[in-house]
């Protein structure tokens, strides 16, 4: 089936925006013609006007959780990929923090052929480091490569001894792919829940240490220089760390790292009460924090956006911040959020916006997605610059409705997503969610 899309706004050359028509091989997933003028739509079998929407790259988000298999309560594969379609991503990576964890071939085969099965956009397996997330045992990186997993992560716990991580980056270093990692040193939580400062202070909650988070990457992006390997730094949150990841970059250390659109928007200062929609590992930190992720996005030294989408049930998240577990939802919003945060703030531009979301991610991780051409792959975002409505949780997706975005008034929302040439997901007429 030929799908002929007209009248389509997209970034070409630069920051300048300008029309163009899309031919669309829908059967075959691939875009025939990307075209300035007029393309003769009588050959099509289908023919959609955008009346100048936005088109934008499918964006790629590497660091989610699925949940599935062992916390459906909280998500499940085709939940959370219809979430992650209705935000405008076509490509994601689910983090292992699954029960089984992918740590071994058996675990991994099967939790990859859920993803296939269940997926309504792509979904990219990440396995564990060591077995079952314990920080111990090393898991068999050479069969689990073999068998597809694109990168290795313990997300959601640290990998605590240094001679462990070694060995995994040496590792992962023979088999050419990279180690992602959760940076937390856990002897110096000492029990917090929150972010170690004014909020923590006044609201008598433990406090989490920056320096929990920039000890443990100081240490790894030494032992990436002394294994070669691939470093990939998850949700950075405190002005350190990005200190510590610049001048490892100007060391010419392989590292990569990610900031996610709360860090980015959010800080200790934004949270209202004992509220766990605002609980996140790593938490929320101060203002200055936040700043220098911004300039440390802005100069490179961060490379790109990953939502670090967290589903949890209402019941656990009704708890208090001590005892509520961590994390937010963010992919069916994070778009909107982000232009109206940030670029509608001319703190970034909208290509800057775009390139973070798509190509950039694509890029660290040396992958073949984020770019949208002539004979490449048919996944894009279409995005209604105008369109402006309050986040409401009720009606995403995600069985997770844990966000403290909740009746934010924002722009810019996707209505259409393509993947591998179909429709993933499109907005209702009534423009209702779903």
């Amino acid at each position: 089936m030929i799908t002929f899309y007209k009248n389509a706004s997209m970034y070409v050359d630069g920051d300048q925006l300008e029309t163009r028509n899309l031919l669309i091989d829908s059967d075959k997933g691939k875009v025939l013609d990307i075209s300035p003028s007029y393309i003769n739509e009588k050959g099509a079998d289908e023919v959609i006007d955008l009346n100048n929407q936005l088109v934008i790259p499918g964006m790629v988000d590497l660091h989610i959780h699925l949940r599935e298999p062992g916390g459906e309560k909280k998500e499940t594969i085709e939940t959370g990929t219809m979430a992650a379609a209705r935000g405008g991503f076509t490509t994601v990576a689910a983090m292992p923090n699954t029960r089984p964890v992918p740590d071994t071939v058996e675990n991994f085969t099967m939790i990859k052929e859920k993803m296939t099965e269940k997926g309504h956009v792509r979904v990219l397996p990440y396995a564990s480091i060591t077995i079952r997330q314990l920080g111990e045992t090393i898991t068999d990186m050479t069969d689990l490569a073999k068998h597809g997993a694109f990168a290795f992560t313990d997300d959601g716990v640290g990998v605590q001894q240094a001679g462990k991580m070694y060995e995994a980056m040496k590792l992962a270093s023979e088999v050419g792919l990279p180690v992602v990692a959760h940076c937390e040193d856990n002897s110096l939580l000492f029990g917090g829940a929150v972010h170690k400062g004014v909020f923590s202070e006044k609201s008598n909650i433990p406090g989490i240490l920056s320096v929990s988070e920039s000890v443990h990457i100081a240490r790894d992006v030494l032992l990436a220089e002394a294994t070669g390997a691939h470093y990939h730094v998850c949700h950075v949150s405190t002005k350190e760390s990005v200190r510590v990841i610049r001048d490892a970059k100007k060391a010419g250390i392989h590292v990569t790292a990610e900031v996610t659109p709360h860090h980015l928007i959010l800080s200790e200062d934004d949270i209202p009460s004992d509220d766990s929609n605002y609980k996140m590992n790593p938490p929320l930190r101060g203002e200055d924090d936040r700043q220098a992720l911004i300039e440390g996005l802005l100069d490179g030294t961060l490379d790109f956006i990953a939502t670090d989408h967290a589903p949890h049930t209402a019941e656990e998240k009704q708890q208090s911040m001590i005892n509520a577990p961590y994390g937010i939802v963010g992919l069916e919003i994070a778009y909107p959020l982000l232009y109206t945060k940030l670029v509608k703030e001319n703190i970034m531009t909208e290509k800057q916006l775009i390139d973070w979301l798509t190509v950039k991610p694509a890029q660290a991780f040396n992958l073949p997605y984020g770019e949208l051409k002539k004979g490449g792959a048919a996944e894009f975002t279409i995005i209604d610059r105008s369109k402006t409505a309050k986040v409401n949780p009720a009606s995403f997706y995600s069985k997770g409705k844990n966000t403290p975005f909740t009746d934010v008034s924002l722009q810019a929302w996707p209505t259409m997503t393509v993947y591998n040439g179909k429709v993933a997901w499109q907005e209702s007429t009534e423009g209702a969610a779903k």
